[in-house]
């Protein structure tokens, strides 16, 4: 019965909202092709937009690439080129929005200290990572902590175990944050534990992206979590209009519980991500959980978001754990948890990854689901491998979008020519993202090697110093090896048809 209502309820509200949305796109389609004054008007108008956005392009303080391919797009479609960049790229966020976000930001650098900081030893320690431990902590506002220790967690069968028994010890708060929910065995068994500690008193809040959700969840579904004793606020509505702003995400994958305890990683909370439904053969993904002093930056991050998404004030230090007692976790290197906004001007999941790349002496080892890179990334990862570093980069051999993965194929010779060694998991889909390297640096995070979670999506992440989980990070990846095919340049060549479809596609890769 609840199916039942469930799909109704998404047949009304979502399709519908698809359905006014295809009425918008045909009204303008319909304009242009009728030979007639308002034909004529409505396509020199979109022609006048195409000019200026190409102006605002050139004039705007943005990557150089992106601008790029976003100018050559336009000029090649004049008509509909500016209009495409203003619904899939311009970043269209409010100034209130914008003040909103800025206010949350100081009260989260106020209280990010509280744990104290393991800057001092961290920079004595670990002397090859200055650089970012300062960007960071000094610049980004982000700490590096003591007193914390992690644990790698891949694929989701895992996650999913360890996440439930952390749930069971919760005692005063549960806050989770996720681009995609599914009714499922996953989402179900994770619900059960919250509805019976809702009911003990644990108080319980939930983001969810409403685009990450849109054919996922019913519309009214934080109505019934409500009923559950569960708070729930979905960022960023999906709305009947097109408009830029559906553009930026809440990409992000966060678990804080009590403030003691966190998770993130690649593993939102649908069945294929634990393999209990089989979508793109076997589903490889990764989580890393955060204990101790750490864990509270991933508690800050989420009242940051649950108050841009439900309008919400909140007392972030009433939220802090150690008020009273002391933190006694042992220190397992060092952890620095990370987000990223598309809203400001720096792109710190883009930083983070730059800084491991370019400060790899040995080897660097990457797992992403998709490698759309722009030129900055393209030139990293090229000079590592020409300076001897050992670069290797697993991306999936089965895909979830055929243009992506077509288009992450197009940068494979370019990259295997220049000495990075390219696998492909050809067990299934693989979703980590995960960067290792020199047995002293690891990230595991949300951020894709696209744009989209480079440039336009709230993404976060962690980043491990001298831990022993590192070389599990490692391991991991070098298992994973042994179920994967190694892309050769013979491999890349293909067809003149082939070929040209990808150079095609790697023109859109801004939209991708």
């Amino acid at each position: 019965m609840f199916k039942q209502k469930w799909f109704r309820a998404i047949f009304r509200q979502r399709v519908f909202t698809i359905f006014l949305v295809i009425v918008q796109l045909a009204i303008i389609i319909y304009s242009l092709a009728v030979r007639s004054t308002i034909s004529d008007i409505t396509s020199n108008v979109l022609k006048f937009i195409s000019l200026c956005v190409s102006i605002y392009i050139i004039i705007k303080d943005d990557n150089g690439s992106y601008k790029l391919m976003w100018v050559f797009l336009i000029l090649n479609f004049p008509i509909f080129g500016g209009l495409m960049y203003l619904l899939f790229a311009f970043q269209s966020s409010t100034r209130r929005f914008q003040k909103k976000l800025h206010g949350t930001q100081e009260k989260v650098k106020k209280l990010a200290l509280l744990p104290g900081t393991g800057y001092e030893k961290a920079i004595a320690e670990m002397p090859a990572y200055t650089a970012q431990i300062n960007y960071l902590q000094n610049f980004a506002g982000f700490p590096v902590y003591t007193q914390s220790r992690t644990k790698y967690l891949s694929p989701g069968e895992a996650k999913l175990e360890s996440l439930l028994s952390e749930l069971e010890k919760a005692e005063k708060y549960i806050f989770l944050e996720y681009f995609i929910i599914q009714e499922g065995e996953m989402w179900g068994k994770v619900l059960e534990v919250l509805k019976r500690k809702a009911a003990e008193g644990v108080k319980i809040k939930i983001i969810y992206d409403d685009m990450g959700c849109f054919l996922l969840l019913p519309k009214d579904y934080t109505k019934t979590l409500l009923a559950m004793g569960i708070e729930c606020a979905v960022f960023n509505p999906f709305r009947p209009f097109l408009t830029a702003k559906q553009n930026n995400r809440d990409h992000r994958k966060i678990v804080s519980i009590d403030g003691k305890v966190a998770f993130t990683g690649g593993i939102n909370l649908a069945d294929e991500y634990i393999n209990a439904v089989e979508k793109h053969g076997h589903w490889k993904d990764a989580s890393i959980m955060v204990e101790g002093k750490a864990a509270w930056s991933f508690t800050l991050m989420f009242l940051q978001m649950w108050e841009l998404a439900s309008g919400k004030s909140e007392d972030y230090a009433e939220y802090y754990p150690w008020q009273n007692v002391g933190c006694d976790i042992r220190t397992d290197g060092f952890v620095l948890p990370y987000a990223d906004s598309p809203i400001d001007k720096d792109n710190v999941g883009e930083q983070v990854y730059l800084q491991i790349i370019n400060n790899a002496k040995k080897y660097i080892y990457i797992t992403t689901p998709y490698l759309i890179a722009d030129e900055k990334m393209l030139c990293a990862l090229s000079l590592a491998a020409k300076s001897g570093v050992d670069v290797r980069i697993i991306t999936p051999h089965k895909w979830d979008k055929w243009f992506v993965h077509m288009t992450t194929r197009s940068y494979y010779r370019e990259l295997i020519k220049n000495g990075v060694k390219i696998y492909e998991y050809t067990k299934g889909f693989i979703h980590s993202k995960t960067f290792v390297s020199d047995d002293t640096v690891a990230t595991v995070g949300t951020t894709n090697l696209d744009f989209r979670s480079l440039y336009l999506h709230f993404e976060c992440g962690t980043v491990i110093y001298g831990s022993e989980t590192i070389e599990d990070v490692k391991k991991d990846f070098l298992d994973t090896l042994e179920i994967c095919q190694v892309i050769t340049e013979k491999d890349c060549k293909c067809n003149i048809f082939v070929k040209s479809i990808q150079d095609i596609l790697r023109i859109f890769a801004p939209l991708m």
